[in-house]
């Protein structure tokens, strides 16, 4: 499978950073709930956070290469079977997807950075904090940064469940060109 898209279906980089991507956020989402119960005395008190504070930069990085991978890069066309509501609510929703990700990213900056303190990663290199003593800085975006949390693993779910509808109930070839199939229906697959 080439690394590059194609008309037909999404290469390997593509459906690598899909895939990867979706794993670590629903990883981070977990790890941030199961850091909000530890208390001062858990031993993971202080590793927990370090740990997704790291991760959460290295996902914005990637984040990055990803959009500009994808603005350099064919997009597989549709389905023709899509109507031209699903078209849009997809577009939309990838968007949406993006700009969930990059908000999230950024008030767990601001969370990070509130006390001036750079953000260390995996002890690799520090993210040095440019915003911070703003009044309750941590507390709201604090807040920000669990909404949102939740606004991406909802909408994501539903994305995952769109892409399952298309699969079993239409029939179509959406989800085939993320797993790196040539864009035929499933019955053609199976033949």
């Amino acid at each position: 499978m080439p690394a590059k898209n194609t008309a037909s279906r999404y290469g390997w980089l593509s459906i690598a950073l899909h895939w990867g991507m979706a794993l670590i956020v629903i990883g981070m989402f977990a790890l941030g709930i199961w850091m909000r119960e530890l208390s001062y005395y858990d031993p993971w008190y202080k590793d927990a956070p370090a740990i997704h504070k790291s991760i959460g930069i290295l996902l914005f990085l990637v984040l990055i290469a990803r959009i500009a991978w994808r603005n350099i890069n064919i997009r597989p066309t549709d389905d023709p079977a899509l109507k031209p509501w699903e078209r849009t609510t997809a577009h939309l929703t990838h968007i949406a997807l993006y700009g969930l990700m990059f908000a999230l990213m950024i008030a767990g900056y601001l969370i990070s950075t509130a006390d001036g303190r750079a953000i260390e990663v995996f002890s690799w290199f520090q993210v040095p904090a440019t915003l911070y003593d703003l009044p309750e800085q941590e507390d709201i975006a604090g807040e920000i940064h669990e909404l949102i949390a939740w606004a991406l693993i909802l909408l994501a779910g539903v994305h995952a469940l769109a892409a399952l509808k298309h699969h079993f109930i239409n029939r179509d070839t959406t989800l085939l060109k993320m797993l790196g199939r040539d864009a035929k229906s499933p019955t053609d697959h199976a033949n």
